[in-house]
């Protein structure tokens, strides 16, 4: 052999055992990484120096070029080591360390490879490949292979190590990111939860390097994708994993801002803690998006989550340089969360607290922020007041003295009458610069001024000369029709503090009201008196009787003032503008009293003249205001109850929508206040179906009605007026009701309604255990007839709710009372009896079946009980076994549970003998029946059950068995015109005949109403709904004067 030859063949073998040592040294090196993460450092500068030395070694091919030999020997040995740990489970700490210490070389290597290039020449080409980048790509690409792999295990590990090294990898090629982009983003959408987690993170980091990027048309963005990981993912992890990765950008900022009402604790908490604190100041976001910060942190239902809101709300204090200008943020003004998040701060930061000092020359120059501050102070220190820390002094020098608050009361009230002028005499088509600043003062002014007399409640009026003064002062407000309308009720709440007695504040409104219903009146008119020395309106001679109203219905002048048909458009509107007025300040008042009219005979001279025509009213809302007065009057007051709550029932059906919300509120008051008198006086002695109907009319209306006659309902519930269990089953309906689905108030109060009502009490609980097989029929069949758009919980779902409201484990304990532990078995009972039935749906069967295994089979148990259920489950297998497979192994199970935990009291039982007790003859006869239908015998007058799936009266899809009112739909009293509803209001009012007990609706339960008859030309006939309405001014007035009732 030619010495050449033999040279080269040497030189090839020892290449060849050079890279057979090298490669042999890796796995040693895999081998130490498992085990600690703190060799790592070491073996990664140990393996590149292999690494090096392999890329050192190649061959040259002739014709072919150079051969890469040892840079393909080393990668190799490298993949080997890496396809080791791919179908590893989840959870194996030495295979994540592996991935660790394999992402850690990469990105050692690339580090490497961009210094070594920064050292080099200069005129080195940078897209020239290098051993790294061949290192790093062919790891890429043999990853790449394992994302579409069935082992779920495999999917999990490759985005683990894509994971760990994507940051690391610098730049790729396009062809190379192209592909890794589109298999993290299948990957994203994966059935497994650690694959979805790791590629999110992957593709976080990968999204980093995507901006800037010209995408294809209709091509999401990377940072978009997350940004919907955030918002849908249905796993908790996933959407936190995504959400530390995401950068906060003004894009990403309202998605992110949503968590804040996630579900999970963890998250929402994450939201405050990193998302929100990493921002560099508050003043990125927006006003709302502050506020909704402020709520929805201090409002969660976790205290963690509340803990970490507040401390960002407190750093928030330094971020922006003082509070001040924490208030400015903001814009207390119009903010409804400021005075929460500054209370906040007084209890994270009591360092800020103790700063706050409020001399003379802080309430020299009050702007809306320091008026706003001062007050919320006063109330923190007022509200703390019982606690040890709280000291005395820093109330009392915060406090102001009330003479020289009242001249500033005085001051900012002229302030703002002197800018509502101002506007006033600006042109109404001019909208300049220069008015907007003025309406910005009026505003700014008008805080201010709430904002004091806010304090002002608070202050100590020991002081008589300041106790004058601020009563004159707000006296003379509210008797100026210039007062806007939101500082009537702070001016009532000083009065009501100032007064000695309810009776004086009475007398104080009464005064007023009348000052301001003169000064409408014409000055060449005669005015009556005000009012009686006495404490007593003299209205007796004033008030119009019914027979002397000129033809037409025209009353002719009541206290001076004319009809406002006689009115020109001017005076009418001034006479409106001053009875709105006069009534919102009579609502203001009778919010604030607790006694009777009886007591207050001052006020009596009001109704007649003020709220009975507001009543009359053709005006929306003067009408609506005139109810709420009259809504008031009665609750304060049992007579007048009774003879208006016709009135309102009516109105129920025939107001318009903003105003039937009004009168539910008020009729549902009335039978928390007066409940024997007017179920029994009123309704009559069937009150409760009389409610069960006019819930079925109010839940076939909008949301906001429903929502109003639920939470109505369920009040009387939960005080036990109404125990009727159609009421509670029409309640679950809606509350299931795929219809309701976007009523949150309904949802919300029913949420909450059920727990309490069911755990309160056994009674409760055996209530929903007598519906629950119907309940659950009728909701099975809604969630069969679902239409694609519509969602619904499942039966089964509904089914564990119900067991759960009715488990006696969870009924709270109260003296006197025992849980009564025998309901679940009730139920299986019932369950049982319904398993029976041939014309019951197989899933429905399954569904019961299923739910027999959740129930809470007592220790101690009744003997007749356990026979009679003994009795039915061996029937039932014997004699109708279920055809589906989970549901009668489902029912063995029960079965034999029943048999074995029973089995003493089950010994030596015979069905014969029990048969023959009389306490079973029921029993008997209902199996008897159903055997004898099985055999043919089925008398003949037994009808087929007919299709159910028509609307129940709760407004869903829902079976029913029972018939609906004909009348009683939706919408049907809203073809009446204006004049025709006017009319009906009028004859309501003027058909009384001052009978003490009006006799009860002629119509029908449900029922749809009757035509409204012509107005009665004799008093005490009724009028169309059957209801003798005494609200007659005349007849009012000796309804109040009348004591005999009390």
């Amino acid at each position: 052999m030619p010495p050449r030859k033999e040279k080269e063949k040497s030189r090839k073998a020892s290449t060849s055992t050079s890279l057979s040592t090298l490669t042999e040294s890796i796995p040693p090196i895999f081998d130490q990484a498992q085990f600690t993460l703190a060799s790592h450092r070491k073996n990664i500068v140990t393996l590149y120096k292999i690494h090096a030395q392999c890329a050192a070694i190649s061959e040259e091919v002739p014709g072919r070029g150079i051969k890469l030999t040892g840079e393909k020997a080393f990668n190799d040995a490298f993949l080997d080591m890496v396809n080791r740990v791919l179908p590893v489970k989840k959870g194996v700490p030495n295979a994540d360390k592996i991935i660790k210490f394999c992402g850690s070389f990469v990105g050692y290597v690339s580090e490497k490879e961009k210094k070594d290039r920064a050292d080099g020449e200069e005129d080195e080409d940078e897209d020239e490949d290098t051993p790294a980048s061949r290192f790093v790509a062919t790891l890429l690409k043999h990853l790449l292979k394992g994302f579409l792999a069935k082992d779920k295990n495999v999917r999990y590990r490759v985005c683990y190590f894509v994971a760990q090294m994507v940051s690391s990898v610098g730049e790729m090629d396009e062809d190379l990111y192209t592909t890794l982009r589109a298999s993290l983003l299948e990957r994203v959408r994966d059935k497994e939860t650690p694959v979805r987690l790791q590629a999110v993170i992957a593709l976080a980091k990968l999204a980093k390097g995507e901006e800037g990027m010209d995408l294809e048309d209709g091509q999401q963005s990377l940072l978009e994708v997350l940004v919907d990981v955030v918002r849908f993912d249905p796993v908790a992890d996933v959407r936190r994993a995504a959400l530390l990765n995401i950068s906060c950008t003004p894009t990403t900022l309202p998605a992110l801002l949503t968590r804040t009402r996630d579900e999970d604790t963890i998250l929402r908490k994450l939201v405050y803690r990193h998302v929100l604190a990493a921002l560099p100041t508050p003043l990125i976001l927006s006003i709302a998006q502050r506020e909704e910060v402020v709520r929805n942190g201090l409002g969660d239902r976790e205290p963690a989550v509340r803990a970490a809101a507040a401390n960002l709300i407190g750093a928030w204090v330094d971020a922006v340089g003082g509070l001040e200008k924490f208030l400015v943020m903001l814009d207390v003004s119009t903010s409804i969360v400021a005075e929460d998040a500054l209370l906040s701060v007084f209890v994270t930061r009591p360092d800020v607290f103790d700063e706050l000092e409020f001399d003379e020359a802080y309430w020299g120059d009050l702007n809306p922020e320091r008026a706003f501050l001062a007050r919320v102070f006063v109330d923190h220190c007022i509200n703390t007041k019982a606690s040890k820390s709280f000291d005395d002094t820093r109330l009392e020098t915060a406090l102001p003295v009330v003479t020289a608050l009242a001249f500033r009361i005085q001051d900012a009230y002229n302030a703002l009458i002197a800018l509502i002028n101002v506007l006033g005499s600006i042109s109404p088509a001019r909208d300049t610069p220069a008015e907007d600043d003025e309406e910005m003062k009026r505003e700014d002014t008008e805080f201010i001024l709430s904002q004091m007399l806010k304090l002002a409640v608070n202050l100590d009026y020991a002081d008589e000369i300041g106790r004058r003064k601020m009563f004159g002062l707000v006296r003379d407000m509210i008797s100026q029709e210039a007062l806007p309308e939101p500082l009537v009720a702070l001016c009532l709440d000083v009065l009501r503090k100032l007064s000695a007695s309810e009776r004086d504040l009475i007398r104080v409104v009464v005064e007023v009201v009348q000052e301001l219903r003169d000064t409408g009146k014409d000055d060449d008119e005669t005015v009556e008196p005000e009012h009686a020395p006495d404490d007593e309106t003299q209205y007796g001679d004033e008030t119009v009787e019914q027979g002397n109203r000129a033809p037409g219905g025209s009353r002719g002048k009541v206290n001076g003032r004319p009809e406002p048909e006689e009115m020109d458009d001017e005076t009418r509107e001034k006479m409106e503008y001053i009875d709105l007025r006069c009534l919102a300040l009579c609502i203001g008042m009778l919010e604030r009293v607790n006694g009777t009219l009886q007591e207050n005979s001052s006020f009596h001279g009001l109704l007649p003249e003020l709220i009975v025509p507001a009543v009359r009213s053709k005006v929306p809302l003067m009408r609506e205001r005139g109810l709420i007065c009259l809504g008031l009057c009665c609750l304060i007051d049992r007579k007048m109850a009774l003879n208006s709550f016709q009135l309102f029932m009516h109105q129920v059906q025939t107001a318009p929508e903003t105003l039937r919300v009004k009168v539910l509120q008020t009729v549902f008051d009335l039978l928390m206040v007066h409940e024997a008198d007017i179920l029994k006086g009123t309704i009559g002695p069937q009150g409760e179906s009389r409610i069960v109907d006019f819930l079925s009319h109010a839940l076939e209306e909008t949301n906001e009605i429903q929502a109003v006659a639920t939470e109505g309902i369920a009040k009387l519930m939960l005080s036990g007026m109404v125990s009727d269990e159609n009421v509670l089953k029409r309640l679950v309906l809606v509350y299931f009701s795929p219809e309701t689905a976007d009523n949150q108030a309904l949802r919300q109060c029913l949420s909450y309604f059920f727990p309490v009502y069911c755990y309160s009490s056994p009674a409760n609980q055996r209530r929903l255990q007598r519906i629950f097989v119907p309940t659950i029929e009728l909701l099975a069949g809604v969630h069969r007839e679902l239409d694609q758009e519509e969602e619904m919980v499942a039966p089964a779902q509904v089914g564990l709710l119900l067991l759960d409201w009715t488990d006696p484990q969870k009924t709270v304990g109260k003296p006197g009372s025992e849980p009564d532990d025998s309901i679940h078995m009730d139920i299986a009972i019932d369950i049982v009896r319904g398993l029976f039935r041939s014309d019951m749906e197989k899933d429905d069967k399954k569904t019961l079946a299923q739910l027999l295994g959740k129930l809470h089979v007592p220790e101690k148990l009744d003997d007749d009980k356990v026979r009679t259920l003994k009795v039915l489950l061996d029937n039932l297998q014997a004699r109708r076994p279920l055809k589906d497979t989970t549901a009668r192994n489902a029912f063995a199970r029960f079965q034999n549970s029943i048999t074995k935990k029973f089995a003493e009291q089950l010994a030596g039982f015979s069905e014969e003998d029990f048969r023959n007790l009389e306490t079973s003859k029921k029993l008997f006869e209902f199996l008897d029946e159903l055997f004898s239908e099985d055999e043919g015998e089925a008398p003949a007058a037994a009808a087929p059950r007919s299709k159910r799936g028509t609307k129940s009266s709760a407004g869903s899809k829902t079976k029913s068995a029972e018939p609906e009112p004909a009348a009683g739909k939706k919408g049907k009293s809203r073809k009446q015109t204006a004049e025709e509803v006017d009319a009906e209001i009028d004859n309501l009012l003027e058909s009384g005949s001052g009978s003490e007990k009006p006799r009860a609706s002629s119509s029908k339960s449900g029922g749809g109403r009757k035509k409204t008859q012509p107005p009665p030309t004799a008093s005490g006939e009724e009028d169309d709904t059957g209801e003798e309405i005494d609200l007659e001014e005349a007849e009012v007035e000796s309804d109040l004067f009348d004591d005999e009732e009390d």
